[in-house]
C-alpha cells in the first residue's frame, strides 16, 4: 500500500503543473491567440519565483513565502506574455512566430540573468513548503493518506483554478465574449464586444497561470532551477489538445499524461516495474510517445477554437 501513496503523491506533484499551464494555453486559445511559448513563459515564472525564494530563504519561510513566489512568478508571466499580446493582437503579426521567439529568449534570458546574479546559471533555493499532514483531513483512512499527506499548498490552489476557470469561462459573460471572439471575432464584434481586448486579456490571463506553473513544476521536484522545466510547457500544450481546450477534459488529460510521466521518473520504486528488468530508456521515452500517440488520436477529431491563430483586422473579415 505504502508504493501506491508514493505513486499517488508523485502524480500529484507532475499533474498540477501540466493541468495549470495546460489551462493558461486554453485561456488564450479560447480568446482566439495561440500560445506556444507556455514553455517560455514557464521559464520566466520559475526564474523569477525561485529568485525571489533564493533572495528571502534566510529572512523568510513557509506557505507565505511561496504564495508570494507564486504571485510574482504569475506577474512576471503577465510581462512576457505581453510582448506576445503586442505581437500577436496589436501588430497582427504570426502567432507562431511570436510564440516561438519567446520560447527561445525564455531560457536564455533567465540563463543570463542567473549568471550575471550568482556566477552560475542555477538558482537554489531552500524547500520549506511540504506539508507532511493536513490536520484532521490528513487522518481520514486511506483518503488521508493519498491526497492529505506529504502535498503542497500550490497542489490544492491548482485544482482551485481549475473550478474558476471553468465557472468563468462557462458561466460569466466574460467567458462568453472570451470564447465568442475564438470562435467568431467578427460576429462578437459586430454586437460590440471589443475583440482586441478580450483577447489581451485572455493572453494575459495565460500568462499569469502559465508563470505559476513554472513555479508549481519546480518546486517539488528540486532545490534549483538551471534554465528549464523539462519541456512542460510542450506536453501542456499536448494535454490542451486531447483535453479538447475544456477545462475537466484536461484534467483528465493532465492525469493520464502525469501518469506516464510518474512511472518515467519513479519506476525505480516500483518493484513491479524493477521486476520486468526493461531499459530504463523505455520507462524515460514514456511521456512522449503518449503524447505522440494521444495526438494522433485526437487529431482525427480536432475541436480547436475555430478562429485560434487567425488575426483579428477591425472592418475586415
Amino acid at each position: 500500500m505504502d508504493i501506491v501513496y508514493f505513486i499517488v503523491q508523485q502524480l500529484m506533484f507532475f499533474m498540477v503543473p501540466l493541468l495549470v499551464v495546460a489551462l493558461a494555453g486554453m485561456f488564450s486559445e479560447r480568446s482566439g491567440v495561440f500560445n506556444i511559448a507556455l514553455d517560455g513563459t514557464m521559464i520566466v515564472g520559475a526564474f523569477c519565483g525561485t529568485l525571489f525564494l533564493n533572495i528571502t530563504q534566510d529572512s523568510w519561510s513557509g506557505q507565505y513565502q511561496l504564495l508570494v513566489a507564486l504571485l510574482i512568478a504569475g506577474l512576471s508571466g503577465v510581462l512576457f506574455m505581453l510582448l506576445h499580446a503586442l505581437a500577436s493582437v496589436t501588430l497582427n503579426a504570426s502567432q507562431i512566430i511570436s510564440g516561438i521567439a519567446l520560447t527561445f529568449i525564455a531560457p536564455a534570458l533567465a540563463i543570463y540573468l542567473a549568471r550575471v546574479i550568482f556566477g552560475v546559471q542555477r538558482i537554489f533555493f531552500t524547500n520549506t513548503f511540504l506539508i507532511r499532514k493536513i490536520p484532521i483531513l490528513g487522518d481520514i483512512p486511506v483518503i488521508g493518506k493519498l491526497f492529505f499527506t506529504n502535498t503542497y499548498l500550490h497542489i490544492w490552489i491548482g485544482y482551485l483554478i481549475l473550478i474558476i476557470s471553468y465557472i468563468v469561462l462557462y458561466k460569466t459573460k466574460f467567458g462568453l465574449h472570451l470564447r465568442a471572439c475564438g470562435e467568431n471575432p467578427y460576429a462578437a464584434d459586430s454586437v460590440g464586444i471589443d475583440v482586441k481586448k478580450m483577447r489581451y486579456y485572455g493572453v494575459l490571463i495565460s500568462g499569469f497561470l502559465a508563470g505559476m506553473g513554472g513555479v508549481i513544476f519546480i518546486v517539488p521536484t528540486t532545490i534549483q532551477f538551471s534554465g528549464s522545466v523539462a519541456s512542460y510547457g510542450f506536453l501542456a500544450i499536448a494535454v490542451l489538445v486531447f483535453g479538447q481546450w475544456k477545462p475537466f477534459k484536461i484534467l483528465i488529460s493532465s492525469f493520464l499524461f502525469a501518469l506516464a510521466k510518474t512511472i518515467a521518473s519513479s519506476y525505480t520504486s516500483i518493484p513491479a516495474l524493477v521486476s520486468l528488468g526493461w531499459s530504463p530508456y523505455i520507462y524515460k521515452m514514456l511521456p512522449y510517445v503518449f503524447t505522440i500517440v494521444m495526438l494522433i488520436l485526437t487529431s482525427k477529431n480536432p475541436q480547436a477554437p475555430k478562429a485560434a491563430g487567425k488575426p483579428y483586422i477591425s472592418g475586415g473579415e
